[in-house]
């Protein structure tokens, strides 16, 4: 067996490993896969929609000679990581990195939200991403060979205004990533936080208007590559945002003055 030192400064391994990634129908899910597929990597894909799914799977072993296993499965359930960590199981499966990518953003005044579509963005942007990964981080953490990487936002770098739970969401996947991303330092495995700015995904057919939308929109390729790269780096760093300008905008909301990086935030959220 490799011992914990063996792993530091290793490069990412791909072929002989799997994937599992979460939102994975649409967006920076489906890209995430086709580009671990396209290094060699097995898949499991979930999302509530197989159709997608079954397309997906059947596109990327055609294309990349890789096994895609397909998941259904709202990840919104309270009880969805058990559940999802059951089906590997009786697949016989052996995980090696985890993509968290499902979730979604709501805007508007928090008073005048509906609270149950507020509580089901908090159970899967949060809770669902704390389960899943509790689920799995033991085992990945043995192996060493993978990452665990889960998507934050450009937003969770200063309060959000008319976003203010979505934006509180993505604050807790980053700093939870970035705490994780210590525990398990020298394991070998992987850990990162990637916080895209607006990209042209979904994202924002859910959220119902592209107002929320702040800089320059990226593509979903660009976001995963660069992940990717920074995945492939010897010493991945826990967080990177990706887009020069979403990145001089986080850094600056963290240097600023709390209060002047809130009114500053609010009064481009608020448009």
């Amino acid at each position: 067996m490799l011992s914990l030192s063996t792993f530091v400064g290793m490069t990412m391994t791909y072929r002989g490993t799997t994937a599992l990634i979460t939102g994975a129908s649409a967006g920076l899910g489906v890209e995430f896969a086709e580009q671990f597929a396209a290094r060699g990597a097995d898949l499991v894909l979930v999302a509530r929609r197989e159709d997608r799914l079954r397309e997906l799977a059947e596109r990327l072993e055609r294309r990349h000679g890789i096994t895609a296993t397909v998941i259904a499965l709202d990840l919104a359930r309270p009880d969805a990581a058990a559940e999802l960590r059951r089906a590997v199981d009786e697949r016989g499966l052996s995980v090696q990195s985890l993509v968290n990518n499902a979730g979604f953003g709501m805007k508007g005044a928090f008073a005048e939200a509906d609270p149950d579509r507020t509580a089901q963005m908090v159970q899967l942007n949060v809770a669902a991403l704390v389960a899943i990964t509790r689920e799995f981080v033991p085992d990945l953490a043995a192996d060493g060979r993978g990452a665990i990487v889960n998507i934050a936002s450009a937003a969770a770098y200063q309060p959000c205004p008319s976003m203010a739970v979505y934006g509180a969401s993505k604050a807790f996947v980053l700093s939870f990533t970035e705490a994780l991303a210590y525990e398990t330092r020298g394991s070998g495995l992987r850990v990162l936080a990637v916080s895209p700015g607006p990209t042209r995904t979904e994202f924002f057919e859910v959220v119902g208007t592209e107002d929320a939308a702040v800089g320059r929109f990226q593509t979903p390729e660009q976001v995963v590559s660069l992940a990717v790269r920074e995945l492939d780096r010897r010493r991945t760093r826990p967080s990177v945002v990706s887009g020069r300008g979403n990145a001089v905008g986080a850094r600056l909301a963290t240097l600023m003055p709390r209060r002047l990086t809130l009114a500053v935030s609010g009064r481009v959220l608020g448009r």
